[in-house]
């Protein structure tokens, strides 16, 4: 029966925009560990560039693309 619960919610949360996904992926973890402060740090950082991507002033990039910049960087710091 729990397996069932979970699947009729997973399908309706699906059904969600992207944006309603976005917050309520941050609620369910916000309510894992409230008093984990740098848990909700993060939290309010992916609300803020989530809002900033729905408003246009952000883009997104592929993810191949983000690991080969983050690769790119710590190169670029161990060289420095």
């Amino acid at each position: 029966m729990i397996n069932s619960l979970l699947e009729d919610i997973e399908a309706a949360a699906l059904q969600l925009t992207p944006a309603e996904r976005a917050k309520l992926a941050e609620r369910l973890l916000v309510s894992l560990d409230e008093d984990d402060e740098i848990l909700a740090t993060w939290v309010v950082e992916a609300e803020r560039r989530g809002d900033a991507f729905d408003r246009g002033e952000m883009k997104a990039i592929d993810f191949d693309e983000a690991i080969a910049q983050a690769r790119a960087r710590l190169t670029n710091r161990r060289v420095a």
